[in-house]
């Protein structure tokens, strides 16, 4: 239908849209630069095709990136419009409600983009063919789609979409009045639907969006259509998709219990006030069968414009949403009346949502509408509703370049009513029979050129008559239109006329299929139940059986339909009993309440023998008649044209642009070779020289696989699709590579190849289908690197014939020589599916493991069921939530797959894959395989063996593993002392050995058995001489395979073993130094008072941690490439025998030599050659040098093998020795060869010993995991460390703070309270003069004559008390450092108060363990203990909080009597050091100079005239006596009162006897307690100790006192020193013995 677009011409002058809203959103996702040039298709390879994981968006400008990957995978949060940051904050908040969190941002908020926002701007910056790519997968996740969208300048018109619409097909199954219900599928944009559009008039608290999500879905489902404020990011403000009108559909699926309604239907939703958009609003009400309006707080504005909408056709549904009591302007305020009486409208039209839910609110409009259906709302297309847009001033997408390009679709298909076939026939006449038996022809004189016979005349007869009847093509008028239309250069008017075509084409081929159904039901003679005897019982049957009354019901039914829509588009008011429907396939079935069956999907009801239509049409039967045009122009020169010449170019720029090169025309079985040849050259020519690296990705499966939508999923190209049209073929896609890509695959493009038709049925009865299925199948396979197997779960699928064409193609292309690595992709989980991927995947990996590609068997396939949109009945039914993963996880495989395939082969460049396509083509021709094309047993009968080899070989497995559990146990039952390198290589080497000889053992039965299953089954056995060494090769490779793996695990197992026992001698180090360290850090912390951080005690902690991995014996953790120290070593044994000029043959070290040794003239000097060119036999010499150079290989040989068995790692001297070795052989031959055979020999033994020297050091460099995991339990090691510091610091701090403010005190005065009365007593016992106080008093003053110093005599005569106590003082500090007892008094006292203590403790702890509450218990029980035993114990200061702890009794007791110990030593070196007198004796209770004070004292009487003490020793004398009174010249006063009173000394001075006498009486009456008696015959000798001192400091003590000197009598100062000791002695001996 051709539509004519008006636009509406406004003449104010346009406003710049660069400052409002609209922009600012745009440049906030940073789609500003797609206004200009819109993002086309193509741009989303880089977008979608090179994505292998979800990556969150972090900032706006990702938004639209990460939309439309996840829309392309299909996922159900693909409207999530937050970047990582903002959703984290959403996510995380738990004190305000996600509402509270976005009312934050603003509407220039960095992140917050409201969704609908989002979806506005990416269909504003995309082409038109982009927004049809997205709004076919909005459509598949079931999200809404704009209709109508808002222009980027708010004062232009809005734009109807209806190109985006075009192309999206949908599936239903109404619900009928009578039984037949048939499965109808229609493009939705051309299909007659009812349209009901909802619309918000003023504010309404009721989502209208979530009631219409309930409407489409029903209130159960979790399906969300439209986008409402209740979804994530839904409150936010809106700032581009005001006006936007969005359109959902209502599928049925014939289920009444899960449809909502029993036809399609479309609904509308206008997005804002309609108030606002009111075009939008007349667009819908003119276009919409029904609209519903959701009436808020309606005003003047609202009134009119509801009333305008009740002017229109439609159907009129009113929602009453106002509330009264907070609104008094509603419309009954205006009329005085309500609102259904107001606008005239019957009660059923009107519903009042005032205080419903949405659910409910949506349960009340399905009611409505059900009662409008079926026959009272009208029915229109979408391409009616866009005329009715352009008549109302909206913009339509569809412009002069769309209609153009429709136009010349229009011209190509003219003619094409007469049918398809005769349109072939006169238009696409290449690809006839002609083309068919030409390459029939060539196939049968390739195979005649093979066998080397004669080529039959007849065959060149015929293919030059083909050839004459081509050379008189003329190019068709439709195929001139089309290479006109695709010559443009305008590439949209080219976008545009290929989707016309296609869409054009399908057109035709739903009529085509129409009437064939009706022909078909009109000539059919049986009832439809016996065509599916084969799927239900007889019973079954019987009740589902049509009669022929039915039948004829049915043709009038389907006629009656088609009459419908034969005239689609020319009535939009017709009525629902007509059934105006556009479907395109009718497939007939019984009724659900009858036969009990489920809604079937149009594939399931599908016959399993479906025929496909040979006159269906598509764009690739254009394009390869293109091809073919060209071709021709090869064989006929004349018939090119300039034109004709461009078409490779042209062809190439539709494969850049993404639409596919047919490789092979899988009709004709044939390929145009010349035509590819041309099209690779001129591709190569448009890629720069260095991006022609290709890798080829082959998608095989057979017609019902859905090829093209799996590759459409995975990489975002388009295929064409089997499903409409009939062309078979092998059709290739090409991708270039990003720059990340091409450096890890190393290769530019990527060759995507999908074979289309494989294995479906033909009507052409005298075609060779199974041989054309097999030529496609192994031309695809020949051109693989790699082969993605697509298993269909299709009930129709021919399984045998599916297996045997991809067997067939493997073993084929395995016996050209070559062999692509196969991948399995299986569409949901079915079960024949699985068996089928199994199968495959048993062959494809016999197979590859023969090929040089995989000798080690390490790359292997894998299968991934993925449950793909492709199979469901309808739109209506969601997407699996797995596929996106599911999709994600195979193309990630296949990429890795990519990427080994890059470190074993190097990428071929284009024409090399050009020469390939030939040689693949040409063997095929040729039917160069000992498997026909034809033979289907050989492929069945081989993939049975090779599924029995893999039941083989699993048992091979499962038996090897048996025997590696027990060597398990054998190696873990070694002790860890045993770990040494000798013995354990010993067990090492012994179980390697059994293993080898185990596996050999399975190996041996497993080819017995084999070859008896080859030999018994006759059709392997005819071709045994091909799958035998298969077998033997896979064998081969098994058993090398599981050597190796079994080596490995046992090497692993004994590492394992070893890093364990390794990791507990490693933690038992770490632990005692650690318990070192703690105590260290206990004894710190105690001595310094400080209490460590962690950071000080992390810093030991990392000393500890570093003292213990240094000093630990590791094995070397890095592996280490020993190749540059050999090379080194040779280098300088070079150097040494002078051959530096050899130098440059070193760079041969280290790289893989696949050649043996060879001699050759290079080795001889010119003269020896010359010599042995006029000998007989003249290679004599090559020959011996050979055999030496042989020789000195095997010894060496034997060397390495010597060396790598030793239980040592690599050194150095190895290769110093193994050079020696060559010198000394070599010197034992005697041969005429120059210094390169020397050197030439020793690089290629030293570069071979490189691998085995290598894994040697390999063996002694496994430690590098262990030392890994005792890293990562390093913060472990850590906590612990830091817990045992701190528990024991605690301890330890309130042990010593009980032990030094309780247990030291007590401790102390238990030492030294006797002390100070014993040292006194040992002085007595030394001292004879401590015995009396007149002997103390003699001992002072012999000392002080013999000491003859002034001085002292002056102190005693002034200070005598102070005197006498400094001198005893004295006495005691002289004893005390010369005494050796103290220390011994101490120690002992110490010893028995420490013992003591410890007894305490002991006795408070015994019988008490584990974990106790508080600390002060023990702590008191202990004092009480000691003052049991007499033990002064101070304790007020246990009181308080210091000593309440929870703490482990043993631990703390052990703490208890460590700080004890640790006092008893820090006091007995106190007392072992030199003792301070001073401050030794102020810490005694009793002080020894105090306790002999005491004792010496005597009387504290003096003498009242001179001084002198008393002598008197009996206690409670009543008369003082002093013995040696003083001469009045020492007195230091003047005897001024008792001038004539002297003293007995005095008085000796004067003759006079009588005077004497009377100064004795009268001294006795002045002092009657002294005794003054001068009849004392030894006064004058005693008064001579005092006349001594006078006479000699006379001068001193009249200086002292300030006086004149006395005058002394001649005959005093005759007395000397001895003389006046004598006297004293005699004084005091006198009284003693008185």
């Amino acid at each position: 239908m051709s539509l004519k677009r008006h636009k509406r011409l406004s003449s104010k002058k346009k406003k710049s849209p660069k400052d409002n809203l609209q922009a600012e959103v745009l440049h906030e996702l940073g789609l500003e630069a797609y206004q200009t040039i819109p993002l086309d298709v193509s741009s989303m390879l880089d977008i979608i095709t090179w994505t292998l994981g979800n990556q969150s968006p972090l900032e706006p400008s990702d938004l639209p990136k990460a939309f439309l990957q996840c829309l392309w995978l299909l996922r159900q949060d693909a409207r999530t419009p937050w970047c990582e940051s903002l959703h984290n904050l959403v996510t995380n908040d738990d004190n305000n409600s996600t509402r509270k969190v976005l009312s934050s941002f603003k509407g220039d908020s960095q992140g917050a983009i409201n969704p609908l926002d989002l979806i506005t701007a990416v269909y504003m910056s995309a082409s038109t063919f982009l927004q049809q790519e997205i709004s076919k997968r909005m459509m598949q996740c079931q999200f809404s789609i704009p209709l109508v969208l808002p222009n980027k300048d708010p004062e232009e018109p809005s734009c109807f979409l209806l190109w985006p619409l075009r192309g999206i097909v949908g599936q239903w199954r109404s619900h009928p009045l009578n039984k037949y219900r048939r499965i109808q599928e229609g493009d939705l944009a051309t299909t007659c639907m009812p349209l009901v559009s909802f619309v918000r008039l003023g504010c309404c608290s009721v989502s209208k969006s979530q009631v219409l999500n309930h409407m489409l879905r029903g209130v159960t489902s979790s399906c969300q259509t439209f986008l409402h404020r209740g979804m994530e990011g839904g409150q936010l403000p809106k700032r581009l998709s005001g006006g936007l009108v969005e359109i959902g559909w209502h599928l049925p699926t014939g289920d009444s219990t899960k449809d909502v309604f029993p036809v399609p239907l479309v609904f509308s939703n206008l997005r804002g006030d309609a108030s606002v958009h009111e075009k939008c609003l007349t667009f819908l009400c003119k276009a919409s069968s029904a609209i519903v309006v959701f009436c808020g707080n309606l005003k003047e504005k609202e009134k009119q414009l509801l009333a305008s909408c009740k002017d229109t056709n439609s159907k009129l549904i009113l929602i009453d949403l106002l509330d009264t009591e907070r609104n008094e302007s509603r419309v009954v305020g205006f009329v005085d009346e309500n609102l259904e009486k107001y606008m005239g409208l019957p009660e059923e039209s009107v519903i009042q949502g005032r205080g419903l839910s949405e659910d409910a609110l949506a349960s009340k409009l399905c009611d409505t509408l059900k009662n409008l259906l079926p026959d009272r709302l009208k029915l229109i297309t979408l391409e009616e509703a866009a005329q009715l847009a352009a008549e109302v001033g909206l913009n339509v997408d569809e412009g002069p370049i769309c209609q153009k390009a429709m136009a010349s679709v229009e011209e190509v298909l003219k003619g094409l009513d007469e049918g398809s076939d005769e349109y072939r026939r006169k238009q696409l006449p290449l690809q006839g029979p002609l083309w068919s038996k030409l390459a029939e022809l060539e196939k049968a004189e390739s195979k005649q050129r093979k066998e080397r016979t004669e080529i039959d005349p007849q065959l060149q007869k015929e293919k030059n008559d083909i050839m004459a009847e081509l050379r008189s093509y003329k190019m068709t008028p439709a195929m001139k239109i089309f290479t006109d239309a695709l010559f443009t250069k305008d590439k949209v008017k080219r976008a545009y006329f290929l989707s016309w075509l296609t869409l054009r084409l399908k057109k035709t081929t739903k009529q085509n299929k129409m009437q064939d159904l009706l022909t078909n039901l009109q000539t059919t003679t049986e009832p439809l139940s016996q065509q599916t005897d084969h799927q239900h019982d007889a019973i079954m049957a019987q009740e589902t059986s049509i009669t022929l009354q039915e039948k004829e019901n049915v043709l009038n039914s389907v006629s009656e339909d088609q009459s419908c829509l034969l005239e689609s588009g020319e009535n939009s008011t017709l009525s629902f009993k007509e059934k105006k429907t556009n479907e395109s396939e009718l497939t007939l079935t019984t009724d659900d309440s009858t036969s009990g069956m489920q809604p079937m999907s149009l594939d399931d009801c599908a016959d399993p023998s479906y025929e496909p239509d040979t006159c269906a049409l598509g764009p690739e039967h254009f394009l390869r008649e293109i091809g073919l045009i060209f071709e021709l122009a090869h064989i006929s020169p004349s018939s090119g044209s300039q034109n004709v010449l461009r078409l490779p170019s042209l062809a190439t720029d539709l494969l850049l642009y993404g639409i596919p090169l047919e490789l092979m025309d899988g009709d004709a079985s044939n390929i145009p070779i010349q035509w590819l040849g041309c099209v690779f050259g001129e591709l190569k020519r448009r890629l720069p020289q260095e991006q022609c690296r290709t890798r080829v990705l082959t998608n095989l499966g057979d017609y019902n696989a859905r090829n093209a939508e799996i590759l459409s999923a995975l990489f975002g190209v388009k295929f064409p699709e089997w499903k409409k049209q009939t062309s078979r073929g092998v059709y290739m896609v090409a991708l270039c590579l990003p720059e990340n890509l091409r450096k890890d695959m190393k290769c530019d493009v990527l060759l995507l190849i999908e074979v289309k038709g494989l294995c479906s049925v033909s009507l052409d009865s005298k075609r060779n289908i199974l041989g054309d299925d097999n030529e496609m199948a192994t031309f695809a396979t020949g051109l693989s690197d790699f082969l993605m197997h697509s298993m269909s779960s299709h009930p129709g699928s021919d399984f045998e014939t599916n297996l045997s064409v991809r067997v067939n193609a493997l073993l084929r292309i395995k016996e050209y020589g070559s062999m692509p690595f196969c991948q399995f992709f299986v569409q949901n989980e079915n079960v024949n599916s699985k068996l089928h991927a199994s199968q495959l995947r048993y062959v494809s990996q016999v197979l590859l493991q023969t090929s040089n590609i995989d000798k080690d068997g390490k790359t292997t396939s894998c299968t991934v069921s993925v449950k793909g949109p492709w199979n469901k009945m309808s739109l209506s039914e969601p997407v699996d939530t797995d596929y996106s993963g599911d999709v994600l996880k195979f193309k990630e495989i296949l990429f890795e797959a990519l990427k080994r395939s890059a470190a074993k082969a190097e990428a071929p460049v284009l024409p090399e894959f050009m020469r390939r396509l030939c040689s693949v083509w040409d063997a095929i021709k040729e039917e160069s395989f000992s498997i026909g094309l034809q033979n289907t047993d050989i492929a069945l009968a081989f993939s049975l063996l090779c599924t029995e080899f893999f039941y083989w070989e699993n048992n091979l497995l499962d038996n090897m593993k048996s025997w590696l559990m027990g060597a398990t146990k054998k190696i873990f039952t070694t002790k860890g002392e045993a770990l040494d390198a000798s013995i354990q290589n010993d067990l090492l080497s012994e179980l390697k050995k059994e293993a080898s000889e185990e596996v050999k053992a399975e190996v041996n039965k497993l080819t017995s058995i084999a070859e008896t299953y080859v030999m018994k089954e006759e059709t392997l056995k005819m071709r045994s001489d091909k799958f035998i060494p298969i077998l033997m090769s896979n064998i081969d490779n098994l058993q090398d395979r599981v050597t190796e793996e079994i080596t490995e695990r046992l090497e692993a197992v004994y590492e394992s073993h070893y890093s364990s026992t390794q990791l507990k001698k490693f933690e038992a180090l770490l632990e005692e130094e650690q318990e070192s360290e703690v105590d260290a850090l206990v004894e710190k912390s105690k001595t310094t008072k400080i209490l460590l951080q962690d950071a000080e005690i992390e810093d030991e902690f990392e000393a500890v941690w570093g003292k213990i991995l240094s000093n630990f014996e590791f094995r070397p953790s890095e592996t280490e490439d020993i190749a540059p120290r050999v090379e080194d070593i040779l280098r300088q044994n070079l150097i040494s025998r002078g051959l530096q000029k050899h130098m440059k043959k070193l760079e041969m070290i280290g790289q893989n030599q696949n050649s043996d040794f060879q001699v050759c003239d290079e080795h001889f000097g010119y003269r020896s050659r010359l010599k042995q060119m006029f000998e007989d036999n003249n290679k004599q010499h090559k020959v011996e040098a050979q055999q030496v150079a042989n020789n000195i290989i095997e010894e060496c040989k034997q060397y390495i093998a010597d060396k790598c068995n030793k239980p040592a790692d690599f050194s150095d001297g190895y290769i110093t020795e193994l050079l020696q070795n060559i010198e000394k052989s070599l010197n034992e031959k005697s041969m005429e060869t120059r210094s390169a055979f020397e050197v030439d020999l020793k690089v290629y033994l030293c570069n071979a010993s490189c691998q085995d020297f290598q894994n040697l050091h390999n063996r002694y460099a496994k430690d590098a995991e262990l030392l890994t995991c005792i890293t990562e339990k390093k913060s472990m090691y850590l906590a612990e460390f830091i817990y045992n510091f701190r528990k024991r610091d605690q301890c330890q701090r309130v042990a010593q703070a009980f032990i030094s403010m309780v247990i030291k005190p007590t401790v102390l005065d238990y030492i030294n309270r006797p002390l100070g009365i014993s040292l006194a007593e040992e002085i007595q016992g030394k001292a004879q003069q401590y015995h009396s106080s007149q002997a103390f008093h003699q001992s002072l003053l012999e000392e002080m004559i013999k000491e003859d110093q002034f001085e002292v005599f002056l102190e005693y005569l002034l200070f005598y008390d102070n005197f006498r106590l400094r001198k005893i003082q004295e006495t005691v500090t002289a004893h005390l450092t010369e005494s050796s007892n103290l220390g011994q008094w101490r120690h002992q006292r110490l010893c028995e108060i420490v013992g003591k203590i410890e007894e305490a403790v002991n006795e408070s702890t015994e019988g008490i363990s584990g974990v106790l509450n508080d600390t002060k218990p023990l702590l008191e029980r202990v004092c009480l203990t000691l003052e049991k035993g007499d033990v002064n114990v101070i304790r007020t200061c246990l009181t308080g909080p210091l000593f309440s702890i929870t703490v482990e009794w043993n631990r703390f007791a052990k703490c208890l009597l460590e700080s004890v110990a640790a006092m008893q030593m820090d006091l007995d070196q106190e007392f072992s050091k030199n003792v301070d007198t001073t401050q030794f004796l102020n810490c005694l209770p009793v002080q020894p100079q105090d306790y002999l004070f005491k004792k010496v004292k005597g009387c504290d009487k003096r003498c009242p005239l001179c001084r002198a003490p008393c002598e008197e020793e009996d206690m409670g004398h009543e008369v003082h006596n002093a013995l040696l009174h003083r001469p009045k010249g020492m007195q230091p006063y003047a005897s001024s009162s008792v001038s004539c009173i002297s003293c007995p000394e005095s008085m000796s001075e004067d003759k006079d006897t009588h005077d004497t006498s009377t100064t004795s009486n009268v001294l006795h009456s002045l002092y009657p307690d002294w005794s003054f008696s001068p009849d004392n015959p030894n006064s004058t000798k005693a008064s001579d100790y005092w006349r001594y001192v006078l006479v000699k400091f006379n001068e001193r003590f009249a200086q002292e006192f300030k006086r004149e000197p006395t005058k002394i009598p001649e005959e005093w100062r005759r007395i000397t020193q001895e003389q006046a000791l004598n006297s004293l002695k005699e004084v005091f001996l006198t009284r003693t013995s008185v």
